[in-house]
């Protein structure tokens, strides 16, 4: 049956393009299902929704300033509720291997004129949503306490090849935007509960999240839509024409 061949050999070529489409993807740097739950979410300042009378039963997107009064000092002496570092060395085979991870928070206030509500960002999603502060350089540029363990990794795998820090830091001056379910206590007061995931968390406004979230490789990334719905095209066309074929025979 020809027709069956046809539709089999169509539907292998879509699942392979759809297999490349979402390698393109990935290289693109785009954190696609982080902007999916960022943006589906309804959008409401603090103060309308202390002022609900029922509150929304699924994920919203909640808007207001910082307020915290134990801010982490950073080393340019930045206010921080958030401060999250990667150090990163390339080995000659095997990609970036992480040396360092540093993971700080302090819970803070989400406020208005309105009224104010607790988070704690330590029970964020990552990446955070704000601009990478991003240092490339040779690995013999790190320094204490970095040394001993690209000296390790080195005798083991050879000398790494480049190093990198990835900080992104939320400040006290910041506006967020903070996805939360919104729940009340038992004393009827309005909380913040992190969603399946953790809260999403942006310095940004929503617009400029969603460009930050589409990585920077922009070509890859049209290319990996491309042949992604290229692919679901040629895999539907492929069974389509299987199944007419074999109703056929």
């Amino acid at each position: 049956m020809p027709g069956l061949v046809v539709g089999l050999l169509l539907a292998a070529a879509g699942a392979l393009l759809i297999a490349g489409g979402l390698l393109a993807l990935r290289g693109s740097g785009a954190r696609f299902a982080l902007g999916r739950r960022l943006a589906g979410a309804p959008e409401l300042p603090v103060g309308a929704l202390l002022e609900a009378t029922d509150l929304p039963a699924r994920a919203v997107r909640v808007a207001g300033r910082v307020r915290c009064a134990d801010p982490i000092v950073g080393e340019r002496d930045d206010r921080l509720v958030a401060l999250h570092r990667d150090v990163e060395v390339r080995l000659p085979r095997g990609g970036w291997r992480t040396i360092e991870r540093v993971r700080e928070t302090r819970a803070f206030e989400l406020w208005d004129h309105d009224g104010s509500v607790a988070v704690d960002p330590a029970a964020a999603a990552e990446p955070l949503v704000a601009i990478p502060h991003v240092w490339h350089g040779d690995p013999g540029e790190l320094g204490e306490p970095f040394r001993g363990a690209v000296e390790r990794l080195a005798a083991e795998h050879g000398r790494p090849a480049e190093a990198r820090a990835t900080t992104r830091m939320l400040s006290v001056v910041d506006r967020l935007l903070v996805l939360a379910v919104p729940r009340r206590d038992g004393a009827g007061a309005v909380r913040l509960d992190p969603p399946p995931g953790g809260y999403v968390i942006s310095s940004l406004e929503l617009d400029d999240a969603m460009r930050l979230l589409g990585g920077r490789r922009r070509g890859l990334l049209g290319i990996g839509v491309a042949a992604v719905a290229g692919g679901l095209l040629l895999v539907a066309a492929g069974l389509v024409t299987a199944l007419a074929a074999s109703l056929r025979g």
